[in-house]
């Protein structure tokens, strides 16, 4: 479930950061590997606007037309946009590059002390009641900023927090993954295979051996042990995202998980 809602979303879904800027061939590699995922039940697509000075929105409109009922769309805003005002157009200008009537979730990409998170909560609010976005999110925000966020929603909730979480970054663990399951917050784990720099040869083989896994496999499945936290592998190549849904086919024993959180550490 998203955070205290009612609503289903996919363990596994797909992130683009670093994607939308490629032509020709690659672009149309990219657009695939979003299909094939959608095909495999990742329909958890994440973007922001600022991926690509909006180009990575733009292909995610070309990977999920005709589709849209399938998806759960999450999109972010950047933080020199947390102005009243400029939440709401960069709203819209999200939407029209998704091709998109609304957003599933929208969220606040970092913290921006420099402007009052009422006046932006306002604006978020605001997008919910005209029906352009479902749900309200944050991301890179720590215990105290997400309290601080919640505390200006007068009629909403906080679903998520979008953060990276990984074996090589698990800073989270100390409070912020506490404190989330505590309070219902969705933990939306980004960068889960460390941009590539898996630690591989810290894996015991005899875990890998025992549920026929894949390095980054079994790192996916120890990302999304726990309930309420959900992964957005990159999904660029077509290969690597059929290996990412299969990662899900068997879940790690408790004992197995624990072995492997003493690897990483």
């Amino acid at each position: 479930m998203l955070g205290r809602t009612r609503e289903r979303i996919p363990v596994l879904g797909m992130g683009t950061w670093a994607m939308g800027n490629s032509t020709g061939e690659k672009r149309s590699e990219e657009v695939a590997a979003l299909k094939k995922g959608i095909e495999l039940g990742m329909g958890l697509i994440d973007t922001a606007e600022s991926y690509g000075r909006g180009k990575s929105e733009t292909l995610v409109s070309k990977a999920i037309e005709n589709v849209r009922d399938q998806i759960f769309l999450a999109t972010k805003v950047s933080p020199e946009h947390f102005a009243y005002d400029d939440v709401l157009k960069s709203c819209t200008a999200s939407i029209e590059r998704l091709e998109v009537k609304y957003i599933d979730l929208y969220q606040l990409h970092w913290p921006n002390p420099h402007v009052s998170i009422q006046e932006t909560m306002r604006a978020m609010e605001e997008l919910v009641s005209q029906g352009k976005v479902r749900y309200i999110g944050v991301s890179n925000f720590s215990v105290d900023q997400v309290i601080e966020a919640q505390g200006a929603l007068p009629r909403s909730e906080i679903v998520s927090n979008q953060v990276p979480y990984s074996p090589g970054s698990r800073e989270i663990e100390s409070e912020l993954l506490p404190f989330c399951e505590k309070e219902r917050v969705t933990i939306i784990a980004y960068s889960p295979l460390d941009r590539g720099n898996i630690p591989a040869e810290r894996i015991p083989n005899a875990i890998l051996g025992k549920y026929e896994l894949t390095a980054a496999q079994a790192v996916l499945n120890w990302v999304t042990y726990k309930e309420g936290v959900v992964a957005i592998p990159k999904a660029s190549e077509i290969k690597h995202v059929e290996e990412n849904a299969e990662s899900l086919g068997v879940r790690f024993s408790q004992s197995d998980y624990e072995a492997l959180s003493r690897a990483f550490d």
